[in-house]
């Protein structure tokens, strides 16, 4: 609360900035628990939207649920006694009832992860502007000839009774089918085989299939016209048969036989031959051409049932051919397909009749179990058919090659995720969007009740939005039909009567309810985000259709930015499921579990830094040792920064600090590693590369501030006069160095770093961190000539360091020598005087006494241990290059201990050495 997290949304809202940064976000569906897939994706649009606002954008997010659905109605229908005989008023209550609890659920997980947003202003997509918004869309895309109604088949699921979209099917690839090898009698010989086939024997097609209760509807025979045909006798039963060339010895295998071969022709040879049907007594089923046959499997011959197949359908319109469906809603045969039949489950005993009737008919040659990949219901878990039906359908391969277009101009990241989303367009030739349920936006169309004929036009929609706006889609089921659609309408249309109208009964696609979102919540007139940011599976699902909807009804994409991250797993890269035990919920993680030896809390910001280490382009793991590990890395996080804020006291930066050119070269030195660390983190998080900002964070904090700064500036920190300036100049850089480091973590450990901010001594008032704008390095700390002197000395110290192996360096004076050059003068700018024990090389050096020289002193010990080295100076962007070599010689040092500073640099152990003797009488060099 001290932090004003939850008004820091809308203090943002309201600043005066022209610099607008929009992130869309995709909504999540409102029917479970908040789990760590959901944590992955909200923290790092939260990290983003930080980020912006930190650096003066005006950031707009709001975020959403996805409320209509399927997974929605079932779920809240698992919790009623007798729900077949619920009204669809009852049923949407409930289902709204439910979708409601998941969100509030879901909101105060968010909340806590620390996500910024106007948490009471949120979308969902059953408010009635929401849905206004959505039958605009439709009806603009139905008005440019985007949206039609068609009979043909579609994914169908019996187990909800409904049609799918491709996108909500998933493959069992263990799903085993009663496959079977029939005959089809050849009624007319194709008239170029006459002379093969005479008649003295019987000969038939050869057909496989894998869905046996498909042969009822079988309407053809297809072959493909460039593949080679043979004409083969039964050495068993001495009859012939047609098949593919290349699939007669593994079909002769199969069926346990052996076939000569009389003849083989191409497959064009077999045009206008007939079949007999092989359950069907006067049915004929003629021989065709097309494409989709295949010689991988079966015989090359390939039955063709119009109302069960994509590829079968198309033959059949392009021949005329009946395209007839012989099953119901629920998967159940209908009367039409006979009395042996009706009633019976088309994948369970409706399969067994029609092998039964195969068998009678002596068509079937042989039954085998077929294990194949198969599609399911990705919510009831059960397998699919195909049927055809009526249905709505958007024509997505007349919106394909705009669409393609204007994915170019889109900013995907990663790069490899757009080729994906290109394939997924490529194969969409249609997309259903109708669904036979009612928890959702109704299709707002009305038939006449005995032609069948569809009534939409500009006054109906108006008529049905206005309501929709005023009282949401319940409208739709609740009203007459009288005030739903107009006299005008009905006439305009050259009906007579509303009453000759009925409703539809279809609701619309959940995809198509997510992927107007932009209609209703982008503003502006471009009505366009910055960002979309979700994981892999929306490349075709939101992402897709957000942008078909998008370019349909506008001819642009709703968005600049694309950002696709991968799922979550466990800590060795399984998929999480109960019954292995290795779910992590996002709540344990933050609050502990009921054990706290097994399941520590470990708060809010373990759980960020988890989703911003993690290189989120790929599969990232979770797990207890990874969230250990990050623990751990906050922790030293921590270390670092209690060091800096430990030693802020009695200092203020605006009346205390020094001006960079007053300062000791190492000190300016870090300002030049600020600045270089400023701009590398500020374009990681530009990238959304947030993994490389910790990794950035991390090396600047362990490698430039913990082992090399802060163990040089102890001696200065702790022992000079409290005003003296040297000690005022590392605090200047500590006062930096905090502020620019945790300014930099900020977006991703938002609690972490107010924390720092309230605990600052010169900054009690301050409105935080997050209100007080991004890093301010300034430009004119670059100072790349810097690098060569503070990099020189530091190479002589590895050496002497090296020399002493882990001795206390303290015990030490050190001599260097290097000949007259660059280097020289470099070390020169570090210590004027020949010998020191106060100076700026010095404390690089970390010895009690160092001393420069251009040769070796004569007395020098002939057992002295001499480190020789070289060092590369690289200066004006390498128009001066010089190596220059160096001796380095460690002595012990002669001197006592002084008990104030530890150094030895006194006379005498019992008394300070002159510069701790100065500072405690007062005269300091202040």
């Amino acid at each position: 609360q001290k932090c004003g997290f939850s008004e820091l949304y809308s203090w943002q809202r309201q600043r005066k900035t022209k610099q607008e940064f929009c992130l869309h976000d995709g909504p999540p569906y409102a029917n479970g628990d908040p789990h760590v897939g959901h944590a992955l994706n909200k923290i790092l649009k939260d990290i983003t939207n930080r980020f912006y606002m930190m650096r003066g954008y005006k950031v707009h997010y709001v975020p959403g649920w996805d409320c209509h659905g399927l997974p929605i109605e079932l779920k809240a229908l698992s919790e009623v006694k007798g729900a077949e005989n619920l009204s669809p008023m009852e049923i949407r209550q409930r289902a709204r009832e439910f979708a409601e609890r998941a969100m509030e659920k879901q909101k105060s997980a968010f909340i806590r992860w620390g996500v910024m947003a106007d948490w009471a202003n949120c979308y969902r997509t059953f408010d009635p502007k929401y849905e206004a918004n959505q039958l605009r869309v439709f009806y603009k895309m139905y008005d440019k000839g985007f949206i039609y109604q068609d009979y043909k088949p579609v994914f169908w699921s019996p187990s909800a009774k409904t049609a799918l979209a491709e996108a909500e099917l998933e493959y069992n690839e263990q799903h085993v089918s009663r496959s079977v090898y029939m005959k089809f009698p050849l009624l007319k010989s194709p008239p170029k085989l006459t002379s093969v086939i005479d008649g003295s024997s019987p000969a038939s097609v050869l057909v496989w299939t894998t869905q046996p209760w498909t042969v009822p509807a079988n309407q053809a025979v297809c072959y493909m016209p460039d593949s080679a045909y043979s004409i083969v006798k039964c050495t068993t039963t001495g009859e012939h048969f047609i098949l593919a060339a290349d699939r007669v010895e593994p079909t002769a295998a199969v069926l346990d036989t052996q076939f000569e071969v009389m003849s083989t022709c191409k497959g064009v040879d077999l045009a206008d031959g007939s079949c007999a049907h092989p359950t069907i007594p006067g049915r004929v089923s003629p021989l065709l051409p097309a494409n989709h046959v295949t010689m991988a499997k079966g015989t090359g011959l390939v039955h063709t049932a119009p109302a069960h197949g994509m590829e079968d359908y198309s033959v059949a319109s392009h021949h005329q051919l009946p395209t007839d469906c012989l099953v119901d809603e629920g998967g159940f045969f209908t009367e039409a397909a006979g009395p042996e039949l009706q009633n019976k489950n088309v994948l369970e005993e409706g399969n067994e009749a029609v092998i039964q009737m195969l068998q009678a008919a002596g068509s079937l040659l042989k039954e085998e179990k077929y294990v194949h990949s198969y599609p399911y219901d990705w919510r009831t878990k059960k397998p699919m058919i195909i049927r055809a039906s009526k249905q709505w359908f958007v024509n997505t391969a007349s919106v394909k090659a705009t669409a393609q277009e204007v994915l170019k101009k889109v900013k995907v990241i990663p790069t490899s995720a757009v080729n994906r989303m290109f394939e997924m367009l490529d194969r969409r030739t249609f997309w259903c969007i109708s669904r036979q349920r009612c928890w959702g936006v109704p299709i707002p169309v009305f038939y006449q009740k005995n032609t069948g004929e569809c009534l939409i036009n500009s006054e109906t929609i108006t008529n049905v939005i206005k309501i929709v706006e005023q009282q949401g889609t319940d409208a739709w089921w609740t009203l007459p039909i009288q005030q739903l659609l107009s006299k005008e309408a009905v006439a305009k249309a050259g009906g007579h009567d509303v009453l000759d109208y009925v409703k539809g009964q279809d609701v619309l696609d959940i995809w198509f309810d997510s992927g107007t979102s932009w209609a209703h919540v982008l503003e502006g007139a471009e009505q366009r985000a910055d960002t979309y940011l979700e994981g892999k599976d929306q490349l075709g699902g939101w992402f897709q259709s957000s942008l078909l909807t998008s370019v349909a009804a506008r001819k642009k994409a709703p968005y600049k930015t694309l950002v696709v991250h991968g799922f979550t797993l466990g800590e060795k890269g399984e998929k999480m499921s109960k019954s292995i035990g290795n779910v992590v919920d996002p709540d344990v993680v933050i609050n502990g579990g009921e054990d706290h030896t097994k399941d520590p809390p470990y708060g809010a910001d373990v759980l960020r830094w988890w989703v911003a280490e993690s290189n989120v382009f790929t599969e990232v793991l979770i797990g207890p040792v990874v969230l250990n590990a990050a623990r751990d890395d906050i922790n030293k996080l921590r270390n670092t920064l209690r060091f800096m804020l430990g030693n802020m006291a009695g200092f203020n930066p605006e009346t205390d600090s020094i001006p960079a050119s007053e300062m000791y070269i190492v000190d300016q030195y870090m300002l030049h590693l600020l600045q270089d660390y400023g701009s590398k983190v500020t374009e990681a998080y530009k990238e959304y590369d947030y993994s490389k900002v910790v990794r950035l964070l991390q090396a600047f904090c362990s490698r430039n501030l913990s082992n090399f700064y802060f163990s040089i500036i102890k001696d200065r920190l702790y022992c000079e006069e409290e005003k003296d300036p040297k000690r005022r100049s590392c605090q200047t850089v500590l006062a930096e160095a905090l502020d620019i480091v945790v300014r930099s973590f900020a977006p991703i450990l938002p609690h972490l770093a107010e924390e720092v901010f309230q605990h600052l001594p010169y900054k009690k008032d301050s409105e935080g961190v997050f209100r007080t704008g991004w890093i301010s390095a300034s430009s004119a700390w670059k100072k790349p000539g810097i690098e060569e002197a503070i990099e020189g000395a530091c190479a002589m110290r590895d050496s002497f360091l090296g020399s002493i192996s882990g001795k206390n360096a303290l015990e030490y004076e050190v001599i260097i020598v290097i000949e007259p050059g660059l280097l020289f003068e470099l070390m020169e700018a570090l210590q004027a005087e020949e010998t020191s024990s106060v100076s700026q090389l010095n404390e690089i050096m970390m010895a009690s006494q160092t001393t420069l020289l251009t040769e070796l002193p004569k007395e020098t010990p002939a057992d002295a241990n001499i480190i020789r080295g070289t060092f590369l100076i690289n200066l004006e962007g390498g128009d001066i290059r010089e190596e220059s070599s160096y001796k380095v010689i460690a002595l012990p040092i002669t001197k006592a201990k002084c008990p104030r500073c530890r150094r030895y640099t006194s006379n005498s152990s019992s008394t300070p050495c002159p510069r701790c003797l100065k500072v405690i009488a007062g005269k300091g060099s202040t």
